[in-house]
């Protein structure tokens, strides 16, 4: 075996039928209660994440009516596009999008005609964030000259240890610096599952999932699964998540103060500190530095914030072989998941992508289009200068492989046999086709199988059919 790769006897994986659905900001917002949402907006930096993740139409009406104090007619909003199925299409779902958000407030007009208008709370702070003004959301060395300040490179490799640490103890690498508050996100996230009598957590097939996601979809999802969890930790959600927002618009490399915070905020930035998404020297420092795991997290300009992606370092050739010029624990494990590793050398690990394998990863979870995914983000330089980037020989053949597995539908159903006629027959099967619960018949042998949701209406029509 290799150092760090899974392997089937390490430990017990949980099958699911689940998948790792990250949701975007405002679809996770719209979700929220209003009366969170109204207070979201009492601070600038929730308002700014809003409105940076805006469609584009949406922004537009924002503008347009950011300087009204009074609301405007739906029909004078509805002139602002031009006729059309598509704009009116365009149109409906960016009003729809501000009024789920609670960006927009429907009231009613004097001649009984429906206004809108913008959250007098949202107004406010977007207007303060264009002209200026107001309080800043965190104060850049409040407390002085940092004497052991930290650069950017150094802020950068403490994230990825960091978070890398999380991954690896989800792949069965060291625990030493895994909290058990880690474990219980990963735990409540689906991630892995939960142990018996205090024993290592098994991964599970959403676990697998998750380890084929590029990083900024891995910390985003993470922090979606935290937040879940903030009020049974007796912290409040809309202060954790204002902290979020604040932190998505710092600038990297430079220390700010963490006076003024609250309770649940200092506790969260503990928290985030061993996600790698904030750095303190010691938790009793007044002063924190923001990752590139944060910064930008969610906000419109994510690429633009965060430090280059490293080089990828996978090699793929036509012959299915792969190439990984790593001596990374955490890839290896990675691409061990559906790839059959051969040799190993100092800074580099040779396998092959078979049929077996790519099967194996299908029974974990895992899907052709994650597998292809996985090797496009992380594919060498080189690899860099084909179009298509992996060759299509070996994608197409991944996908075929998949599909080899979905040829066959399985349904639990309940099998109906030893009929005394054929016609006893032909009516419970005509009975259970007119429901939708028939999955297979076959008349010549007396035998149908119905679906399980569907046997007890069966049978009770049978029953009567036999008393009757």
């Amino acid at each position: 075996g290799y150092p760090g790769t899974l392997k089937k006897n390490d430990w017990a994986i949980l099958k699911m039928n689940e998948k790792v659905v990250s949701i975007d900001l405002l679809t996770y917002l719209q979700d929220l209660p209003a009366a969170v949402l109204s207070s979201l907006y009492q601070h600038s930096a929730s308002c700014l994440a809003v409105f940076s993740e805006l469609p584009e139409l949406a922004q537009q009406y924002v503008m347009r009516m950011l300087f009204l104090e009074q609301p405007l007619p739906l029909s004078v909003v509805g002139s602002w596009v031009q006729h059309g199925t598509e704009n009116h299409k365009l149109h409906q779902e960016a009003l729809s999008k501000l009024q789920n958000l609670r960006v927009c407030e429907t009231v009613p007009l004097v001649g009984g005609q429906q206004g809108v208008g913008l959250s007098p709370a949202f107004r406010t702070n977007i207007r303060v964030l264009i002209c200026g003004g107001g309080t800043p959301w965190a104060l850049v060395g409040h407390t002085g000259e940092d004497k052991h300040a930290r650069d950017v490179s150094f802020l950068s490799t403490y994230a990825d240890k960091q978070w890398e640490g999380v991954l690896n103890y989800m792949v069965g690498g060291s625990s030493d610096d895994i909290t058990r508050d880690t474990v219980e996100v990963l735990q409540h996230a689906g991630l892995m599952a939960r142990s018996q009598s205090g024993s290592r957590p098994p991964i599970t097939t959403c676990g697998f999932q998750f380890l084929l996601l590029d990083r900024q979809s891995q910390v985003w999802y993470f922090i979606l699964q935290y937040l879940a969890t903030v009020e049974a930790r007796g912290m409040s959600l809309l202060e954790c998540l204002t902290f979020v927002f604040q932190l998505s618009f710092l600038t990297l490399g430079k220390d700010y103060s963490s006076e003024g915070m609250t309770e649940s905020q200092l506790l969260f930035m503990q928290h985030l500190r061993q996600f790698g998404m904030a750095y303190q020297r010691k938790r009793s420092s007044k002063r924190y530095y923001p990752t590139k795991l944060a910064i930008g997290l969610v906000s419109g300009v994510r690429s633009q914030a965060r430090s280059p992606q490293k080089p990828g370092f996978v090699v793929l050739e036509t012959n299915y072989r792969v190439m990984a010029y790593t001596d990374s624990q955490l890839q290896i494990a990675i691409l061990a998941l559906f790839c059959q590793l051969q040799y190993r050398f100092p800074n580099v690990v040779v396998g092959t992508i078979t049929r077996e394998s790519v099967h194996q990863a299908l029974m974990n979870g895992i899907t052709a289009e994650q597998i292809l995914s996985f090797l496009r983000l992380h594919a060498h330089p080189q690899m860099l200068k084909n179009n298509p980037v992996v060759p299509p020989t070996v994608s197409d053949q991944i996908v075929l492989w998949e599909r080899e597995r979905n040829r066959l539908a399985f349904s639990e159903g309940v099998l109906y046999s030893e009929f005394l006629s054929a016609s006893d027959f032909e009516t419970v099967r005509r009975y259970a086709e007119d429901l939708g619960v028939l999955l297979w018949s076959a008349p010549g042998k007396r035998l149908m199988v119905v679906s399980h949701s569907g046997h007890e209406e069966v049978r009770r029509f049978w029953r009567r059919q036999k008393t009757s």
